[in-house]
């Protein structure tokens, strides 16, 4: 007989709230029914290991059909089913959860199902003008019935004919998504939702090429793997089965440096395989490359907040009935089982990398460039990671040659080490550019480290808090002598007016270069130092660096580019220009620097070093020292 009545819920209509503010994306529609059916078969099995369901299992696969002719998509199981009773419970009255129920009763059996049968079925009405469910449980006895509705309050439930235990889910689509009739955007869900469930998902049947044309044949086509990788026991897999699994998961992608198998049982369940990707330079290109699953079921793609910022570089698969399905971003992130899990991947993925670094040190610098950017985001950016990182980060220097912190630090610490008793760390960031300044310092016997990472410049200011009396300074940013002071400078034996007229006579055989300003300064160096140079505050260029990758800094990018051209005033070539200057005028000074092929060539030099010198005024260098041939 057939029973007419309204569901059961808190409010007047549930479906416009679930059309519009309950699920975020329509697509997960497809997720939660095939979630549930997978969810029904795996019930019946843990019945069939528990003696409770005696019969025969069957093929219990879960098939996805569709109907575009008559605009409906099905999906069916042979699960456990539901008898009339059970939909009144299960169905009409949303506030019950059969899987709660199910759960506390076979808690220590039920490890592998999914627990979220209930409101996940109301997701259909979605994308549903009507939907109806044909089920037959799995008790002996049971008769089949039939539970229809539009998407109002109301419901039809009656008899009906079924021959096979299970449930199907009928959709009778509605008008504005009518792209879910379409079998390449089904196919596309499933293999996005559905691609690793436990129980095989049937969509249509494979095809084949067959005399110039796509045919199909009678092999059901199953879109899932039941058994993924990091489903399987880490002594049972070889690295192939790793490599060829983030294939699968990233085709086409550069082979992974490592990987990380994560099993963990208490006081959270997690499983997962992480791959250390070969990340070079753009930190933003390489993100959101996790899969979050729960249960086998995909969740996510979006991680950020659900584990460390730094971590989401990495790429791979976490698995862990502990996140639930459908909930807000805000829940992930405050939630402490999820803190739990962040703070165990960190430590793990720190582990692996220890461990790495101590089995074969030659393999992990080989791969250093590769693993610095990785590396240094989370030293910079989880002070945890730091912690651990710490012993195997390493510096680089000039030369190619790989240290730890506390190897470099015995490395320069007799040689570098100021009148102040400060530890200075020279470094580049370009070892062709600098190349002068670089062999300017290995000709005092110090050491150059090489700093040409994008988050570099980030890291020397964090070292500088972290190391004690320790100072970063880029090999460029003043004369070698005023980089590492052993003793107070000498003092620049120059009147003002000297000073004026040096500067005057320099400035004015200066190229113009755009948004860059240059200051005169002197040096009392010894006669064999050069007799000019060019350098850049450390400050300053380190700030104009970082407001090129932070925002709220902006005011430091719009400053023009400050550089110090450093006068020896010790040197012979100096020292006749002071003379031969001492006693002109503005006029008769550039009038002088303008005839004065010294000082024109001393720029010339000083601003190529520096990669500086172009355009014209490079033209006119070059012409000029043709023509002295």
């Amino acid at each position: 007989m057939e029973k007419k009545g309204t569901i059961g819920v808190t409010t007047e209509n549930i479906f416009p709230i679930i059309k519009k503010f309950l699920y975020s994306d329509h697509e997960i529609f497809l997720r939660e029914l095939v979630s549930n059916a997978v969810d029904a078969t795996q019930k019946l099995k843990t019945y069939a290991s528990l003696g409770e369901f005696k019969g025969e299992l069957g093929n219990v696969s879960v098939c996805v059909k569709l109907d575009k002719e008559n605009g409906t998509i099905t999906i069916s199981d042979k699960g456990i089913g539901m008898t009339s009773e059970e939909i009144d419970k299960y169905i009409n009255q949303i506030a019950f959860s059969s899987a709660n129920e199910f759960l506390d009763k076979y808690k220590n059996d039920a490890n592998s199902i999914i627990g979220h049968f209930g409101l996940g079925f109301y997701s259909s009405f979605m994308v549903s003008k009507k939907v109806e469910i044909i089920t037959k449980s799995f008790k002996e006895g049971s008769e089949a019935v039939k539970w229809s509705c539009d998407g109002s309050p109301e419901y039809s439930l009656e008899p009906t004919t079924k021959e096979e235990r299970g449930t199907d889910i009928i959709l009778y689509i509605d008008e504005e998504n009518k792209n879910f009739l379409e079998k390449v955007e089904i196919e596309k869900l499933l293999k996005k939702y559905c691609r690793f469930l436990p129980v095989p998902i049937v969509f249509g049947k494979k095809t084949e090429w067959k005399d110039g044309k796509s045919e199909e044949t009678d092999e059901d086509n199953i879109i899932n793997d039941t058994n993924p990788l990091w489903t399987r026991k880490p002594a049972e897999l070889k690295d192939e089965d790793y490599k060829k699994f983030y294939q699968d998961l990233y085709p086409f992608s550069d082979e992974p440096m490592f990987w990380i198998h994560l099993n963990v049982d208490y006081p959270f369940k997690l499983t997962g395989i992480l791959y250390f990707p070969q990340v070079k330079s753009n930190v933003d290109l390489n993100r959101n490359k996790i899969q979050l699953y729960s249960n086998q079921v995909f969740v996510t793609d979006s991680v950020e907040g659900i584990v460390p910022e730094f971590l989401t570089l990495m790429h791979g698969v976490l698995d862990s009935p502990d996140i639930p399905l459908n909930v807000s971003r805000s829940y992930l992130q405050s939630d402490q089982n999820v803190k739990k899990i962040s703070n165990h991947i960190t430590k793990k993925v720190a582990d692996r990398l220890e461990e790495i670094f101590k089995a074969d040190r030659t393999q992990f610098e080989e791969k250093w460039d590769n693993l610095k950017l990785f590396i240094e985001y989370g030293m910079l950016t989880d002070e945890k990671f730091y912690e651990r990182a710490r012993k195997f980060c390493l510096l680089k220097n000039s030369d190619n040659k790989a240290f730890t912190f506390e190897e470099y630090k015995t490395l320069i610490s007799a040689n570098q080490t100021d009148k102040d008793g400060n530890l200075v760390y020279l470094y580049a960031n370009n070892r062709e550019e600098q190349f002068s300044y670089i062999n300017t310092a290995r000709d005092k016997g110090y050491d150059v480290i090489l700093f040409d990472g994008q988050l570099d410049v980030h890291m020397a200011g964090m070292l500088e808090q972290k190391f004690e009396k320790s100072r970063f300074v880029r090999v460029d940013s003043d004369t070698i002598d005023n980089l590492i002071q052993k003793e107070d400078s000498k003092e620049v034996a120059l009147s003002d007016k000297q000073k004026e007229n040096l500067s005057e006579a320099f400035k004015s055989q200066l190229p113009k270069i755009d948004k860059t300003e240059f200051t005169v300064d002197y040096k009392a160096l010894s006669e064999k130092d050069q007799p000019i140079q060019i350098t850049q505050n450390e400050f300053m260029r380190r700030m104009k660096e970082m407001s090129a990758m932070q925002t709220g800094m902006g005011f430091y990018g719009e400053m023009p580019n400050n550089y110090n051209l450093v006068l020896n005033v010790e040197h012979p070539l100096v020292k006749k220009i002071i003379s031969d200057i001492e006693d002109k005028d503005k006029e008769n000074i550039d009038a002088y620097a303008g005839e004065n092929s010294n000082i024109r060539q001393l720029v010339d030099l000083a601003l190529l070093s520096n990669g500086m010198l172009k355009g014209e005024a490079l033209n006119n260098f070059i012409k000029r020292n043709m023509n002295s041939l």
